[in-house]
């Protein structure tokens, strides 16, 4: 299996646009709480989730990693992981960025 392949396949997708708004933020950190090591949830919206970036941001600190792949006016894509506490602490101290410094 070749690296992008494998890269691929521990990037799993979640469509906010086909969640009703109400359970949206609930189904969101649902789905980042059953990742594992190494994987990421490409986040499919309707618009830039800057409030539930805010709450990300706040519950998981320097261990939540966001890299924004598509801005468009009606649809935002954005790559998001959640590393152990212990990997956050690694790339400060080798004085690279995990994505939560803003």
């Amino acid at each position: 299996m070749s690296h992008d392949t494998l890269l691929e396949a521990s990037i799993h997708h979640f469509d906010a646009r086909g969640v009703a708004r109400r359970f949206r933020h609930a189904a969101i950190f649902g789905a980042l709480g059953a990742l594992h090591p190494g994987e990421t949830m490409r986040f499919f919206n309707d618009h830039n989730p800057l409030p539930l970036i805010a709450q990300l941001r706040e519950r998981f600190g320097d261990q939540l990693t966001l890299t924004y792949r598509q801005t468009d006016p009606d649809l935002t894509v954005i790559d998001i992981s959640v590393s152990d506490p212990a990997t956050a602490r690694e790339k400060h101290a080798e004085g690279g960025c995990c994505g939560s410094c803003g």
